[in-house]
């Protein structure tokens, strides 16, 4: 038996002449208009939206960006997107953009690539995008030259380049982490390990750097065989909880250089027979929408995807509306802080008494 569709069939196919009928405006005026010009007011500016959203007409963006000389593009280059901290970094991102009137492209790579980094770069230049956010966390230098030869706008996170087209987005890791150990101090630890990330990101070793820091302004001892450089995934939690139980003496604490790392570990614990927090207390960085379904929730230091999106989309559109306007010569900002904080939930607590000195093996 078959069906007839319900939905209503269009006579035409809308135009820009249909739009600028619609909104009783001359078809420049419709033009001007969709390409943001401020010589049409807002009154008309509003009747041709109005007009275009009434017949559902959809501009062409080629043609706009021949007419205008931009393609109102930008570029976002995020490594692992397997990593949910990076699709809620982009979706935080073209929800800026697009209310900016913006489109985006997106590439991910991995952080050994430096081929898939280029093709991604290459991608980039060929849709001729107006800047591109290099959100790799360490990874970029194999690109940078690329970049700079087309005269292309780069933010990049943590790497400063002494280049007037590279911006640079700064983490204050420090206040997060020193929140964490402050917080695991409160509770009683002072047996407090590190499961950093790799070592050839720059984040990572930040991020390190900040703990070994924050331990010693503790007046904590650092303990080289409790830092275990790990990779910034589950296994690499599981394997680097593993390292730790090898070990003779633990720590009652752990800090991970961000929330994979720590999911990883809170399974290890589960797998071990033990349990978080009462056998060991766990902190993660970053703050995806996961972490507080795990079980037990996460506690962790928050690194905000919406600020390091709205970050890196001014410091692009600074950049794009500056080369644009570029007569002005105007001084625009470089520089972008981003900063973080302690997220207190169910992973940590004071460490028992049976394991102030060694946790039990189980």
């Amino acid at each position: 038996m078959s069906r007839k569709g319900s939905r209503t069939t269009v006579s035409s196919k809308p135009d820009i002449r249909t739009v600028a009928a619609l909104a009783k405006v001359s078809i420049a005026t419709v033009s001007r208009t969709i390409n943001s010009s401020p010589a049409v007011s807002q009154k008309l500016s509003q009747r041709v939206w109005q007009a275009i959203e009434e017949l559902n007409y959809f501009p062409n963006t080629h043609a706009r960006s021949l007419v205008s000389g931009r393609s109102r593009i930008l570029g976002i280059i995020v490594e692992n997107i397997t990593n949910p901290f990076f699709p809620e970094l982009i979706s935080s991102f073209e929800e800026i953009a697009v209310a900016h009137g913006y489109e985006i492209l997106v590439s991910s790579t991995n952080i050994n690539s430096a081929s898939q980094l280029t093709s991604c770069v290459r991608r980039m230049l060929e849709r001729k995008v107006e800047g591109v956010a290099v959100l790799t966390f360490g990874s970029e230098e194999s690109v940078l030259d690329q970049l700079s030869i087309h005269n292309m706008p780069i933010v990049l996170a943590e790497f400063h380049l002494d280049d007037p087209k590279v911006s640079t987005i700064l983490l204050d890791y420090s206040a997060g982490i020193h929140a964490a150990v402050a917080h695991l101090v409160q509770l009683g630890h002072t047996r407090i390990g590190f499961l950093a990330g790799p070592h050839t990101l720059h984040s990572a070793i930040t991020r390190l750097e900040a703990f070994q820091q924050t331990m010693r302004e503790a007046n904590l001892k650092v303990h080289k065989s409790w830092i275990i450089e790990c990779d910034h995934t589950l296994k690499g939690g599981v394997a680097g909880f593993g390292k730790l139980m090898a070990l003779h003496s633990r720590p009652t604490a752990l800090i991970c250089s961000n929330d994979m790392t720590a999911i990883g570990v809170l399974r290890a614990v589960y797998m071990a027979g033990l349990r978080v927090p009462e056998d060991l207390s766990v902190i993660g960085l970053d703050d995806i929408d996961f972490a507080e379904f795990t079980l037990p929730p996460l506690t962790t230091i928050r690194l905000s995807r919406q600020e390091l999106a709205k970050a890196a989309f001014d410091a692009l559109r600074l950049q794009a509306e500056n080369a644009a306007n570029s007569a002005n010569g105007s001084v625009i900002q470089r520089e972008f802080l981003v900063s973080t904080s302690l997220v207190v939930r169910g992973s940590t607590a004071p460490p028992a008494a049976e394991n102030s000195k060694t946790p039990a093996k189980n």
